[in-house]
């Protein structure tokens, strides 16, 4: 999957479903979706795609877009691996999403959103953590007790030896 959060003047674009193929019940979430065969080795690629597809924003529209985190966590028997992207954006101005309604949520008030364990652990940690920096963050779901799941953060760093 390809998740991107776009920010305007300290909101954050985010997207409400009344429902999905896996949740039947109204939730929030970033902008994305799953990624098509030809972009496998492109996940960049696939969330521009989603954006275009859910928001009307352009890749032109986007600045300082850049991969933050990976997210790997266990589900149903399979790794379940996630890309997740932040940019920014001048505009305000989305067009209607066939996936869900999109809303231009104040930073202060994310934490209040009902979201998924994985996606309110990853937006906390990025904006306790907002740095100029190319780190990217791997977040692992990790669990001793199945109603209160941890992500366990790690930077991915280059290899200094053989």
């Amino acid at each position: 999957m390809a998740t991107a959060f776009l920010i305007h003047q300290g909101s954050v674009l985010m997207m409400k479903k009344k429902k999905s193929k896996i949740f039947n019940f109204e939730f929030w979430g970033g902008i994305g979706g799953h990624m098509e065969s030809d972009e496998l080795n492109s996940p960049m690629t696939a969330s521009y795609r989603e954006i275009e597809e859910e928001t009307g924003f352009k890749k032109d529209d986007i600045k300082n877009f850049r991969l933050e985190y990976i997210l790997l966590e266990k589900n149903s028997g399979e790794i379940r691996q996630q890309y997740v992207y932040f940019g920014e954006t001048k505009h305000m101005n989305f067009i209607p999403s066939d996936e869900g309604e999109l809303f231009w949520v104040p930073k202060n008030e994310l934490s209040g959103l009902y979201t998924s364990k994985v996606i309110s652990s990853t937006i906390e940690h990025y904006l306790n953590n907002i740095t100029n920096t190319d780190d990217i963050f791997v977040g692992t779901m990790m669990t001793s007790n199945e109603f209160n799941p941890k992500i366990q953060w790690s930077t991915i760093k280059e290899t200094v030896n053989f």
